[in-house]
């Protein structure tokens, strides 16, 4: 054989023994295990909004005649209480412009609030808050009150003194005239 058959045949060679004597690469890392599927549970449907449809309710309200509101308070007391119907009859109330309707609406409204029935949780918020608009607004009437009967006794006040003036001016009016004092240099 000579030299030149023999290159093809060592080179062959010399790269076969270089492959065996490097070092092979790492086998690559299996690839990572998914993780376990969970099953999921379906979420617990959300409570039911209590709030939401009573301030629905309240916006009615506030449109009604008072009219309609006594009617609609007859059809309240109809009905089996409960907190909903409690608060209902409250907001009812607030609205009337009758005589201890707010005193009648913040009981009803406190009764709410102060429950220990589990029914009444989800309303003590509400029940609370416009309890204390009732207490609020029967504050301010009060005040208003008091300075409507301030003004009053004002004006009767000033009537009086002006029947006092004018009474005066007549007496006035009836006294002689009084002669003018004579010169002092003259006696």
């Amino acid at each position: 054989m000579n030299a030149k058959s023999c290159l093809p045949v060592l080179t062959c060679l010399l790269l076969a023994a270089c492959t065996l004597n490097s070092p092979l690469p790492d086998d690559p890392a299996p690839p990572p295990a998914p993780p376990p599927v969970v099953e999921k549970l379906p979420a617990p449907p959300p409570p039911p909004d209590e709030i939401g449809p009573l301030l629905s309710y309240h916006q009615s309200l506030r449109r009604m005649s008072q009219g309609e509101l006594l009617k609609e308070l007859s059809g309240l007391g109809l009905q089996q209480r409960s907190p909903r119907v409690a608060i209902q009859m409250g907001m009812a109330l607030m609205l009337t412009r009758g005589g201890g309707d707010l005193a009648r609406a913040q009981s009803l409204l406190d009764s709410v609030a102060t429950s220990a029935e589990p029914e009444a949780a989800p309303f003590r918020p509400l029940a609370q808050l416009l309890s204390s608009n009732c207490a609020e607004t029967r504050r301010l009437a009060e005040h208003a009150d008091k300075l409507a009967a301030q003004q009053k006794d004002s004006q009767r006040r000033i009537d009086q003194l002006n029947e006092t003036l004018e009474a005066l001016k007549a007496i006035e009016r009836t006294l002689p005239v009084r002669p003018a004092p004579a010169p002092q240099g003259t006696r």
